[in-house]
């Protein structure tokens, strides 16, 4: 084969797989983004969110009901109730704030950060240990005794570690527990991994947190030794659509709302 001839095929062979490559890839259209994923229309309104860790499970049900319901887009940002607060402080944007426990809806209305609260739900504090309950947990007080290894959240970050001091601030035992602590998280999600992967013998973590782990057991804490929490929706002072904002707090609050929160282990509030 000539020089020329080889010359001719490798620049054919060229050509057509550039063709070939061509004609198997496909654009990325107004209604996809980079991943190929649905993306927000610019007609579609949306709405940021932010939510407590712990809560991520009936909020992500709701914001696709809701979405699908009346075509608006709801972005979340889950993180520690206290995470949450400081960054709507500093930050000035948002429209919605769902912590985990009425004491962040609370500064957040002392700041002027947020218009209104409404009650959706309880948060109930439990004692979460490992699959078979290797320490022999029975009770709230064993969280002292020596050589037990206990997680918590932490008390600057998440609701559920302020929540856990002051349980054991009120049962006199705060001392004999931090002795005990070996591990610390700015959410409940990461509390929780502590016990699942069994790297502690028990955590205080909220009720509904363990619906569907098969991993961890539960250690209920009595009505009289326990802090039940409610748990709040705000509109944000921020919203540029504070009508809206409004709109999806009555849509957690109410009957819809509740119900998802209940599917998913929440007391709701009557």
């Amino acid at each position: 084969m000539s020089k020329f001839n080889r010359y001719l095929i490798a620049v054919l062979l060229v050509i057509f797989a550039a063709v070939a490559v061509v004609g198997c890839s496909t654009t990325t259209t107004d209604n996809e983004n980079k991943n190929g994923e649905a993306a927000v229309s610019e007609s579609q309104e949306s709405l940021m969110v932010y939510s407590g860790a712990g809560l991520r499970k009936p909020m992500d049900e709701i914001g696709k009901v809701f979405e699908e319901k009346y075509n608006v887009k709801v972005e979340y940002s889950y993180a520690g109730s206290a995470q949450n607060l400081s960054q709507i402080e500093i930050t000035g944007k948002g429209d919605v704030y769902i912590p985990g426990a009425m004491y962040y809806a609370e500064q957040a209305i002392e700041k002027g950060l947020a218009i209104n609260k409404q009650d959706v739900a309880y948060h109930i504090p439990v004692i979460a240990v490992p699959k078979g309950n290797p320490a022999g947990i029975k009770k709230l007080e064993d969280l002292a005794k020596p050589g037990v290894k206990v997680a918590l959240g932490d008390e600057k970050a998440a609701a559920i570690g302020k929540t856990a001091i002051s349980i054991l601030e009120k049962n006199g035992i705060k001392s004999a527990v931090e002795a005990n602590v070996k591990a610390t998280a700015p959410t409940v999600n990461e509390v929780l991994v502590y016990v699942t992967m069994k790297q502690v013998d028990a955590a205080i973590i909220w009720e509904d947190n363990v619906v569907g782990v098969e991993e961890v057991e539960i250690v209920q804490i009595p009505a009289e030794q326990n802090e039940i929490k409610t748990l709040p929706v705000c509109v944000l002072k921020s919203s540029e659509k504070p009508d809206l904002a409004q709109k999806f707090a009555d849509f957690v609050a109410g009957p819809e709302g509740k119900e998802i929160f209940e599917k998913h282990g929440f007391r709701p509030v009557e």
